[in-house]
């Protein structure tokens, strides 16, 4: 009797990542897993996403309108006939065995809700120093956070599809924090793994503002869930990475201190960035191994407005989450999980 041999439907929502399709996509079409199909869901993009891919021989699905991943998303698994939907964003480029090792982790795993890979260390087009230093953070919050998770890492993950029919489609109300409802969803009913036998090289933000925008908003839309849920996910946002984010906004509203209090006014602002450095020392030991010593200088200084960024997006949330109940009820209203389906 033969094994069976799994179907398998590659779900790439797309937004503007032209100038990457013509890396990622052929990576997916060299896939050596034989029982795959590619459901590109182009979010009505601005640029030339569609005549890309096109031009490199992959049908494009349109979402009915530009509604963000959550409904790009949506819309793929919709289309997609495969018994295992493997979720991948336009700006990951896969090795070529990543289909089968999907495939083989879901089968060795059968208990899994669901299996996630992470982000290389080096970025799929090494645009600027900003984005080396987002993708080596990116990498050591993955690798760092193995295991059980309560996060979706919809970069890279795998499903099968019975149970995201279970489950429910991603709430198509949220566009920047989706896969941090759908993982709390997920996993009250089936374990989160994240493995680093999966993984994908990605082209993350490369200029320095609009990445500090992303992580504000990104920061201000958990409130409502932090606020509801009362603790910090398993897995990537430690209770440590709670106090960087302090750390750093304590130590620049410091800054002026030596100014006006001289040399003992110094020390509030050190302290704080000792703190800091505490709070992820691994992840700065672990560049400073990897990395010359200006880029662990320009690292160390990315990740401080990072935080900062992370610390006025909190600041901003919670004080949203007092004077609106429109946003208090952000998360609700979404979609819910069905009956349980059999495997």
């Amino acid at each position: 009797m033969t094994a069976h041999t799994p179907t398998v439907s590659v779900v790439v929502p797309n937004y503007n990542h032209a100038d990457s399709l013509p890396l990622t996509l052929p990576a997916l079409l060299a896939q050596t897993y034989p029982a795959t199909e590619i459901v590109f869901v182009d979010d009505r993009s601005t640029d030339d996403s569609v005549a890309v891919a096109r031009a490199l021989g992959v049908p494009v699905v349109s979402t009915p309108r530009n509604g963000g991943p959550a409904l790009a998303r949506n819309v793929g698994a919709a289309r997609a006939r495969g018994e295992i939907l493997l979720f991948v964003d336009s700006d990951v480029e896969l090795p070529p065995d990543t289909v089968a090792r999907a495939v083989r982790l879901l089968a060795a795993d059968p208990a899994a809700g669901a299996i996630c890979g992470i982000l290389d260390e080096v970025p799929l087009v090494r645009d600027s120093l900003v984005q080396e230093c987002r993708c080596l953070q990116a990498y050591w919050w993955r690798i760092s956070s193995l295991g059980d998770v309560s996060f979706l890492f919809t970069a890279i993950c795998a499903m099968p599809a019975r149970v995201f029919a279970e489950i429910g489609p991603f709430h198509e109300g949220l566009r920047q924090t989706e896969e941090v409802e759908y993982g709390e969803r997920l996993a009250e009913r089936y374990p989160i793994r994240l493995t680093d036998a999966i993984h994908g090289r990605h082209r993350d933000d490369d200029r320095l503002w609009p990445m500090l925008r992303k992580v504000f908003h990104r920061s201000r839309l958990r409130m409502p869930l932090y606020a509801h849920r009362r603790r910090a996910a398993r897995g990537f946002e430690t209770a440590a990475r709670m106090w960087a984010a302090v750390s750093a906004l304590l130590g620049t509203l410091a800054l002026p201190l030596p100014l006006l209090a001289g040399p003992p006014g110094a020390v509030p602002p050190l302290a704080a960035g000792l703190v800091f450095l505490a709070c992820d020392a691994g992840m700065y030991r672990f560049v400073a191994r990897r990395r010359e010593p200006v880029l662990l200088a320009a690292f160390v200084g990315v990740q401080w407005v990072i935080n900062l960024a992370i610390a006025a997006g909190a600041a901003a949330g919670a004080a949203q989450w007092l004077c609106s109940r429109s946003f208090r009820r952000l998360y609700e209203g979404g979609p819910r999980p069905a009956e349980r389906v059999p495997a």
